[in-house]
């Protein structure tokens, strides 16, 4: 009996198991829907992907050289110059197709989710939620972006000035292996309506979800060439995706994004990082227990826990603890595991054997140096070799690994507080900043102690997905959390170069009509001051 075991509180034979479906893996990845998706792949070599649900081969794909990246670059920069030629609504309408064949062939893409994954199906469907949501933005709003805009000139009158957005050239694109829809085609949308191409380089065990995507963005009208992807090991064609790209946008961990940071800044060239989380829950002592317990399965365990922006450190006011635990603990054994393609379970499996033997190692080292197991804290491999349970553990202290290292599994640590101040110190005390979550009955308080809190997105009385979903506003990470944000404003324009045209009229930026310097100075001072006295900015 291991270490973890022995302080297990939790009864009964542990998470129950949800329904199986009839389908398998082999119906829905034939041989002849691999040959299609892989056809357009840059890629000399050969290499294999998996299924977490069975640990065995799901494909076999193209594996990319360093050659074969350049070529890539080489064919993406030829459609870019004629793709930022097309009137920008032309090209946001593409996005827009693209939304309505997302939602009409979803139950494609949800099935390649989870069977490259191994995420439950509510889980995938997030994903076509966040794709969704991204294309009907960008789509719609990506013009009013990108609109030239006038400014006020050096001489108001004289000097028409107009900002023109010019897009980079070729992103260079990363993308991980946990959310292989939203974070591929979810984060290209807005540089394909900027005007850009992208070589991307998916996680090689999510490959065939972003070939999917990048297959329905060409029926959409997204030009072939314009969407490059190279596959193999990130040591290899990584660094060869930077050296090549105008910009590199990196969503992984954050030891990866500082390499990655190095490589573009080596080059003069921008990027956008979304790197690592050690993401924190507030439950103040007025929170509803009921909706905060719901909301915390929903934090913790959406995805397994293999969310940049889960949450993995659980303050709650000890005057509500014990009932707020008592009825987080109930839902969470109570959580239905599964490995099948169909709705019903409530969580899925660990994506890799390197994210088991994490989370594992996390437990075990927590448990022996004094920490309770609340729910959960063992694997199931009589459901799969990757299923793990989700687990609550209380008692977590510094000395502890879980306490401060990221974990991306389905483990909490629950901390109690009793002031206010005590639970946003306790919160901050972590380099990483990327999503916080606030519970309370009083908005105001919410949103106040939101402020406090040192993270990119805050959601109050949710998890992640309020802060998230809302395209509008942007999304990224502070400190070790990463560079940048997508979303927003800042999502689209950061695959874009500000350009600054500027017009004179009647006369010179220099003396004239027979004004000697000492003349043209006075009138430029007394210009200056009269500026100034009507506010002009």
């Amino acid at each position: 009996m291991t270490a973890a075991h022995s302080r297990h509180q939790s009864t009964g034979g542990g998470n129950p198991v949800a329904p199986p479906a009839g389908r398998t893996a082999a119906d829905v990845v034939t041989p002849e829907l691999v040959a299609r998706l892989t056809h357009p792949v840059a890629g000399t070599g050969r290499t294999v992907s998996h299924t977490p649900f069975t640990g065995k081969v799901l494909a076999e794909l193209p594996e990319s050289t360093p050659e074969d990246v350049a070529a890539a670059f080489a064919r993406a920069r030829a459609a870019q110059r004629r793709w930022a030629g097309v009137p920008v609504r032309s090209r946001a309408a593409v996005l827009t197709r693209f939304h309505d064949l997302l939602l009409a062939r979803q139950s494609e893409v949800l099935d390649l989710i989870q069977l490259e994954t191994g995420k439950a199906r509510l889980h995938a469907h997030e994903e076509v939620q966040a794709v969704a949501v991204a294309a009907r933005h960008y789509g719609l709003a990506g013009p009013g972006y990108l609109r030239p805009r006038r400014h006020i000139g050096v001489l108001p009158l004289l000097t028409k000035v107009t900002e023109l957005r010019v897009p980079r050239g070729v992103v260079g694109q990363i993308a991980p292996w946990n959310y292989p829809l939203e974070l591929s085609v979810g984060d290209a949308l807005p540089a394909f309506a900027a005007g850009n191409a992208v070589v991307m380089k998916p996680d090689t065990e999510t490959a065939l979800t972003a070939l999917w995507a990048r297959e329905l963005l060409v029926e959409a009208g997204l030009p072939e060439d314009l969407w490059q992807v190279v596959l193999g090991e990130g040591p290899v064609v990584g660094p060869a995706v930077v050296a090549h790209a105008d910009y590199v946008i990196f969503t992984g961990s954050t030891r990866t994004g500082r390499e990655v940071a190095q490589g573009a800044a080596v080059r003069l060239v921008g990027c956008s990082l979304e790197l690592g989380g050690k993401n924190a829950m507030v439950v103040l002592d007025d929170a509803d227990v009921d909706k905060a317990a719901a909301g915390a399965v929903r934090a913790c365990f959406s995805s397994a826990g293999q969310l940049c922006i889960s949450v993995e450190r659980l303050f709650v006011h000890s005057s509500v603890a014990g009932r707020f635990l008592d009825r987080f603990t109930a839902r969470t054994r109570a959580m239905r595991l599964g490995a099948s393609l169909a709705y019903g379970a409530d969580m899925g499996s660990l994506a890799s054997e390197r994210q088991l033997a994490a989370v594992t190692r996390h437990v075990e080292d927590a448990v022996a140096k004094g920490a309770t197991v609340l729910a959960g804290g063992r694997p199931r491999p009589d459901i799969g070799p990757l299923f793990y349970e989700p687990t609550i553990l209380d008692g977590v202290g510094p000395e502890m690994t879980v306490c401060a290292e990221e974990t991306f599994g389905p483990v909490v640590s629950v901390y109690r507080f009793d002031q206010e101040d005590e639970a946003v110190e306790r919160a901050n005390a972590t380099p990483y900043g990327l999503n916080s979550s606030v519970w309370t009955r009083d908005a105001r308080r919410g949103r106040a102690v939101a402020a406090r809190l040192r993270s990119g997105t805050v959601n109050v009385n949710e998890g992640y997905a309020a802060a998230y979903g809302s395209v509008r506003a942007p999304m990224g990470g502070m400190g070790d959390s990463g560079l940048g944000r997508r979303h927003g404003a800042e999502g689209i324009m950061k695959f874009t170069e500000a350009q600054t045209v500027a017009e004179q009229r009647v006369m010179p930026m220099a003396p004239a009509f027979g004004l000697d310097d000492q003349a043209y100075a006075r009138l430029l001072t007394g210009g200056l001051r009269a500026l100034k006295t009507l506010r002009l900015r």
